[in-house]
Formats: structure tokens, sequence, C-alpha cells
């Protein structure tokens, strides 16, 4: 026994008592798969709330960037400092995703070796029923599944089987790996011009189902995402949703990866995989449906802030603009004394061009103060009545 066994024992009793209480190996594998969501329902619901999280925040984490521009620092710890009041974590949404395929593996060995794991035979027997059975059967040139390929024949030759091994003989059992048709206990041949009845044609198409399943999955889940998509006021922010949408590099991996899996294990593995996708749409629906009442009382907390803020603003304004009617010009009690004086002294500066510009005969309103700061063009400089530019020429 090794580490692995840990899981792997549970797993095979697990699916060994469905498949007796169903007596069907398909739908005990999708019993399976529903079993494992439910017990990994409070760590999707945590993956669930992380992307959301992150989804929420894509808005405002747009603002900071347009905000601070080139400053990439000073853009990094303002978005640390946002996700860290958020209570968004940048790795906890993608890290929960990848459970289902940490779990994948242990039951690939419970299916690949269902002697040993679901009839709990040890191995070295295992191996030996496997040869009893080889003597008459041909199981395959790949003998990393001759006991998957062998076990539906314990039935046939439990007699033998029993003879040489009578310590295992009341632990044997005959294991029907059909389902709709098809067995599932063989590897899919990707070579579909070959395939000549339903059970090939069934076996080609599971992982071409599971790679739609999980497309689809990924799919809807990356739209619920986008849809609680808000900024700062706790208005919807379309353009961050659909950003959401297409950043995700997932939406194509893991449908990827579960066809490469069809084709490459058996497809009992492929009918878990299967039901794993469509129970995650249904679990994600119900996540999101969850999450976004949860939101939605945040975003009206938001949006009731934002309007509180609006209307204290266009009051200071209104306040700001009967001050400026009253006081035109803007001398108060905290008005310096400088600053009274200066105006006195432009007032009185004014006047004196004004009266210099009339007294002149010209019109003072026509008259550049920058280039004949006296008011008068004939005296540009008020040097005097005496004066005279060519005094000292010589």
């Amino acid at each position: 026994m090794n580490i692995s066994d840990i899981i792997r024992i549970p797993f095979g009793y697990l699916l060994d008592w469905l498949y007796q209480f169903t007596t069907n190996y398909g739908i005990a594998l999708i019993l399976f798969s529903l079993i494992v969501k439910l017990v990994l329902l409070p760590l999707n619901a945590k993956s669930k709330k992380s992307m959301l999280k992150m989804s929420r925040v894509a808005p405002l984490a747009k603002a900071l960037e347009e905000k601070y521009g080139d400053d990439k620092a000073k853009y990094q710890q303002e978005l640390m400092a946002l996700y860290k009041e958020e209570g968004v974590s940048t790795t906890g949404g993608c890290l929960w995703s990848f459970i289902p395929l940490l779990i994948l593996l242990p039951l690939y060995y419970v299916i690949r070796e269902p002697i040993t794991y679901m009839m709990h035979v040890p191995s070295e027997a295992s191996a030996q029923i496997v040869e009893i059975i080889k003597s008459h059967i041909e199981l395959g040139g790949n003998t990393y599944y001759h006991q998957l390929a062998a076990a539906p024949y314990v039935g046939q030759f439990m007699e033998e089987i029993a003879a040489a091994l009578p310590e295992v003989a009341n632990k044997l059992q005959n294991i029907n790996f059909s389902f709709l048709g098809i067995d599932l206990s063989a590897i899919p041949n990707w070579r579909f011009w070959t395939l000549t009845d339903w059970n090939a044609w069934g076996q080609f198409l599971l992982p071409i189902l599971s790679g739609g399943s999980n497309l689809l999955s990924m799919w809807i889940s990356q739209k619920m995402n986008g849809s609680v998509a808000t900024d700062d006021k706790g208005e919807k922010d379309e353009a961050a949703a659909k950003a959401n949408q297409s950043m995700n590099m997932m939406l194509y991996l893991m449908p990827l990866m579960s066809v490469w899996i069809g084709f490459s294990m058996p497809a009992a593995v492929t009918v878990y995989w299967i039901a794993q996708a469509i129970f995650s749409i249904a679990i994600d629906a119900f996540l999101t449906v969850h999450y976004r009442k949860v939101y939605a009382a945040e975003d009206e907390i938001r949006r009731e802030k934002a309007a509180k803020m609006r209307a204290e603003e266009a009051e200071k304004e209104r306040i700001r603009a009967e001050r400026r009617a009253a006081n035109p010009d803007g001398i108060t009690e905290n008005t310096s004394k400088k600053k009274q004086e200066r105006k006195e002294r432009e007032e009185r500066e004014a006047a004196a061009r004004k009266f210099a510009a009339e007294k002149a005969g010209v019109d003072a309103e026509t008259v550049d103060t920058e280039k004949c700061p006296s008011g008068i063009p004939d005296r540009p400089y008020c040097k005097g009545r005496n004066y005279d530019p060519d005094r000292y020429k010589r």
C-alpha cells in the first residue's frame, strides 16, 4: 500500500457501492461525480466567490490604470490595496478550479484497476487473475489496461480463479462496463473513418461531448462572472464584463484538455468528465444567483453613497454660488489686509487711468493697458510734461 491508496481505496469502495446499488457502471460513475461535486461544494463556493470578486473589481482596476497612467509602481500599489480592501485573492479562483483534475488522477487508477480497487483484491492476486484470464482471452497489446480488459471475464472464469486463489474467491464479481451500448472499459479510437458499429461511434462521440460540455460550462461561468462587474458607483460596467469574458484562457484550455483525456483514457473517465461539466453548470448557476443577491445589496449601498455625495456637492455649489452673488468682490472677514489693500490699489489705478484717458480725449475701453499703462497712448510712460526723448542724444 502506498500513499496514493489513501484516496484510491475509498474511491474504490464508493464506486463499488454505487455499482451494486445501481447495477449500471455508467450511472455509478455519474453518481460518483455528483457526490464529488457535493463534497467539494464549499471549495467550489470559495472559488466562485473569488472569481466573482475579480470580475467586480475589474472596473475599479481599470479606473486606477487610467488614473495613474505610466506610473506602474503606484498603480500596482493601489491595485494591491484595492484587492486587500475588497477581499480579492488573485490566485484563489484558478487554484480551486484545478481540484477536479487532482481527483481525476486517483479515479483514473480506480477505473484502470477495477479488480484491485472495486473487488478489493490485493495487487499480487489481481496480477495472477489477469494472467489466468489472459491465457484464455486476448486482452490487447497495451498491458497498462489488462486489468480493466480482464474484469468483465472474471465471472466466466470464476471456478479456475477460485481454485488458484481461494482466499479472494468471495471478493470476485462480474462487472458489466456497458452503458447505453458503449463499452466504457475501452479507449476511444479517434480514427473515425475506421469505425463500423455504435459501440465504436459512441466511444468516439464521448470525448467530443466532453469538450463541448466543458466549453459550455466555462462560457456560462465567465458570462455569469461578468454579470456582476460594476464600477465604484454600483453601476453595471458592460465593457469590463466583456473583458472578463474574453481574457480567461481557461475557456479554451479545459475543453481541449478534456478532449485529449477522452481519447487517451478509457471511456469511463470521459463519462465522469462529462458529468462533472454538467453538474458544474448547475452549481455555478446556483452560486452565481446566491452571490448576485449579496453583491446587489452592496451595489445598492454604493449607489446610495454616490447619490448622497452628488447631493452634497450640489448643495455646496449652490451655497458657493449664493456667496458669489452676495459678495462679488470676494472680500470677507477672512480676507487678509494685504489682499484688501492690493485690491483697493488696483481700483485706484484703474480709476486714474480712466480719468487720464478721458482728459486726453481717448476711449479708455479701447486702450491696451499692457502696452500703455498710463491709459494715454501719447504718453505711454508718464515721464512728465517736459520729457524730451532726444535730450541726451549726441
